[in-house]
């Protein structure tokens, strides 16, 4: 009788081999041209120019988390509202109903305190207030 642990052996060292191999091998063979700008951190060979700080409006980041969120709801919601009628003739309707109250009154809760915070309202530069008034 065979022992199973060489066969895992065998395939953790074949698992390893075949990678570290392939990574000598295209050491070897690709072209090497020193460039000062391959060399800077990414830029994918571009000369760099700048800084690479540069201030972003955290805004940005809010709206896109919001949206993230709310696109979930949505993923969330339409599979349920597809077998909506079969589950309250199985089940009945508060089971059914009020998971899906409580999901979306905690979803409306955060509409709000986003609306409140100012997470969903655009800041306007003085040039487009400008315009508004003229």
């Amino acid at each position: 009788m065979s022992d199973p642990w060489i066969a895992v052996g065998a395939l953790a060292l074949v698992g390893l081999a075949i990678p570290l191999s392939m990574i000598v091998v295209s050491s070897l063979l690709r072209p090497s041209v020193p460039e000062q700008g391959k060399r800077a951190i990414y830029e994918s060979g571009e000369v760099p120019t700048g800084d690479t700080r540069i201030r972003f409006n955290i805004q940005y980041y809010t709206v896109a988390l919001l949206f993230v969120v709310f696109d979930v709801e949505t993923v969330l919601i339409f599979p349920w509202a597809l077998i909506y009628s079969d589950a309250v003739a199985e089940f009945g309707l508060g089971p059914v109903l009020g998971p899906m109250l409580v999901f979306l009154a905690v979803l409306v809760i955060g509409l709000g305190w986003a609306w409140r915070t100012g997470a969903v309202r655009w800041v306007k530069s003085e040039r487009a207030e400008i315009k508004t008034q003229l």
